[in-house]
């Protein structure tokens, strides 16, 4: 086989198997298939309409080995298999039992073969031959992301308490898992348990008591996913929010989620007390397995801390036995003080809005945290996130606030060299300002390694390999993040433009429309009038272009999107009239020389578009995805065009 290509992707009904990624869904739900069961379906799948004979199938479940009780073993396999796609034996939709020879997949199956598709990039001067980028396979697109608001100011005692109480549970919960589950051999990723964690629901009647429980709730899938992320992965708080206030089975959210376990939970408490009760729940049949209730007083927290931490270290030790012991968690080391960490989860609300306006607001928050606690490393990996996106949104010039992001990021890693957060910042700034994708891999892969559970590194690290053009290892990445964040709309988008790049413009436009019928007007998805244009689909581009919200008057990437349109699909005066009001903010210092370069692609300007890209280069608003846009497909063969990937660390 050709070490370039990747295994296939099948649809058939309204089910999607990846076989790359071992992945199958029906519709947006992704399914949960074991090993066994997966194999059978990928040789039926290989061979439709054929006979797949049982010595077939048993030799591939069981290679080299003589399995005594084999026919008990296919028969579970093809038994689990049914149940997943929802098939009978006795009317197959699907599977139909061929007696005592094997099975025969019935139903219309569609094979989309993983080709290599390249990337015309020709060194000046040189013969080089075009960089192959593989296709990966699709999967499922998600719901939007929510944000929660912040209301009154924790106490001293909500700040410590809120660690505290997440660590209980959490260490409570971890035992439970422990124990149900066969830990002789740590789980690969794709086996891991998922646990959702709901939003605690506020019982105190008082709406401005959210900021606790909420709070609350993020506390405990944050120490939750760092306590055994090898056994058990927890989802993302952007997609638990989605379900904040509804009222859906936890059966549903389970399977909505691809979660084996749900764990639910409210918080009631007065100036005196709290009480917190938690209760895990086994998603398909909503069975409770495991609960506790904490009734405690908010003083003497610190206390309370201890005894909590030790009643747990005892049950783990019980449930697990000799060397089985989960990580535990300290929640008194470098703790923050109340108002700094009150400072902090207002940060991370602003900065989770995603606007100009909410960056600004978060980035004040987080220097009034360290200005109360000059050693909370927490609150200096925010505000280093917080300047690398406003410097990634253009908010300032690069120059001016990257710099500013670095030190923040190196600041926490000094305080505390483990902060997966910071690690990630600093791979961002590597990847986009620095175009340093080895160091940039570097800080992604130790943050992952430090917490394995924290999505938005994956995130990252997927699309860094992608603007490399590493397309399955992108794809990979991408769905491990989907795993843990199912419902961002961010995450689909990115996997969408994933397929742009790599030239897949019928999967990326599938992807984009499923993107859009969640949130018509998510602006990462507008990339869709892209991949019409690659493909030549003139009139749905201009549609799609007649359905965008006008730019606003600064818009600077709305009249970029709207001249490179205009300009491709042959509506000159529209295009010139699109530039001319871009030009104009430029003049003012609004747009940028990255956003002129592709505007002047657009209306086949080539000769300007290479002298604003150098500008850009120079400026550091160059797009890195300059690799493998195909925007810039017109411009490779120009010599000027080739110094600036070499300069950017593309080519040598």
């Amino acid at each position: 086989m050709d070490p370039r290509s990747a295994p296939p992707r099948f649809v058939f009904g309204n089910f999607t198997v990846n076989a790359a990624a071992r992945t199958i869904h029906k519709g947006k739900i992704r399914l949960k298939l074991h090993r066994q069961p997966f194999d059978v379906l990928l040789m039926l799948l290989e061979r439709p309409g054929e006979v797949v004979t049982r010595e077939e199938l048993e030799a591939k479940l069981w290679p080299g080995t003589a399995f005594v009780d084999s026919e008990h073993g296919l028969n579970t396999a093809v038994k689990k298999l049914r149940r997943v796609l929802g098939d009978s034996a006795d009317e197959p939709q699907f599977i139909e039992t061929v007696p005592r020879i094997g099975y025969r997949f019935v139903a219309a199956a569609r094979k989309e073969e993983v080709s290599e598709v390249a990337i015309p990039v020709v060194a000046a001067g040189v013969g080089k031959e075009p960089v192959a980028i593989s296709k990966p396979a699709a999967a499922a697109v998600r719901a939007p992301e929510a944000a929660t608001p912040p209301s009154a100011k924790l106490t001293r005692s909500r700040g410590f308490w809120l660690t505290v109480a997440a660590s209980a549970v959490a260490m409570a919960l971890v035992a439970y898992l422990w124990s149900v589950q066969p830990w002789q051999k740590p789980a690969a990723a794709s086996k891991r348990s998922m646990v959702a964690v709901l939003p605690f629901e506020n019982l105190t009647g008082d709406p401005a008591q959210d900021y606790f429980s909420d709070g609350l709730t993020e506390e405990m899938i944050d120490q939750l996913g760092r306590v055994a992320p090898e056994q058990f992965g927890v989802i993302a708080r952007t997609t638990v929010e989605q379900y904040k206030n509804q009222k859906q089975s936890l059966g549903e959210i389970g399977a909505q989620l691809g979660a084996g376990y749900v764990l639910e939970g409210s918080v009631r408490r007065d100036a005196r007390d709290v009480r917190i009760a938690a209760q895990l729940v086994q998603a398909k049949d909503q069975k409770v397995i495991w609960a506790r209730q904490y009734d405690r007083e908010l003083t003497s927290l610190l206390a309370l801390q201890s005894e909590i931490a030790g009643e747990i270290a005892d049950e783990i030790q019980l449930t697990l036995g000799e060397g089985h012991r989960a990580t535990p968690l300290s929640t008194s080391v470098n703790a923050p003080s109340y108002e700094a960490y009150d400072l902090y989860l207002q940060g991370r609300f602003f900065l989770n809005k995603r606007t100009a306006d909410g960056f600004f607001q978060a980035a004040e928050y987080f220097k009034r945290a360290i200005d109360k606690d000059p050693e909370y490393a927490r609150a200096y990996a925010g505000l280093g996130d917080v300047y690398a996106l406003m410097s990634s949104w253009y908010l300032e010039s690069p120059t001016v606030y990257t710099p500013k992001a670095r030190a923040a990021a190196l600041k926490a890693l000094e305080l505390d060299p483990n902060l997966a957060e910071a690690h990630t910042t600093l791979a961002l700034i590597a990847q986009n300002y620095d175009w340093d994708w080895q160091t940039a891999e570097r800080e992604y892969r130790r943050a992952i390694e430090l917490e394995p559970n924290y999505a938005t590194a994956h995130h990252w690290y997927a699309e860094c390999l992608a603007l490399q053009g590493r397309f399955n290892e992108a794809f990979a990445e991408i769905d491990r993040a989907r795993q843990l964040d199912p419902l961002s709309l961010i995450i689909s988008t990115d996997r969408a433009v994933f397929f742009y790049f790599s030239r897949q413009y019928d999967r990326a436009i599938e992807e984009f429309r499923a993107v859009q019928a969640m949130q018509p007007n998510f602006p990462r998805s507008q990339v869709i009038i892209q991949a019409y244009l690659q493909k030549g689909m003139y009139a749905e581009a201009l549609k799609a272009v007649t359905r965008m919200p006008r730019p606003a008057q600064d818009d600077t990437w709305g009249y970029t999107a709207l001249t490179i349109a205009y300009g491709l699909a042959g509506h000159r005066a529209e295009a010139e009239r699109a530039f001319s009001h871009l030009h104009e903010l430029y003049s003012r210092g609004k747009a940028v020389s990255g956003q002129m370069a592709e505007a002047c692609i657009g209306l086949k300007e080539n000769g300007k578009a290479i002298e604003y890209l150098q500008k850009a280069y120079e400026d550091h608003t160059i797009s890195t995805a300059i690799y493998v846009e195909p925007i810039f497909d017109p411009l490779r063969k120009d010599p000027r065009f080739q110094d600036l990937l070499r300069k950017m660390h593309f080519i040598s």
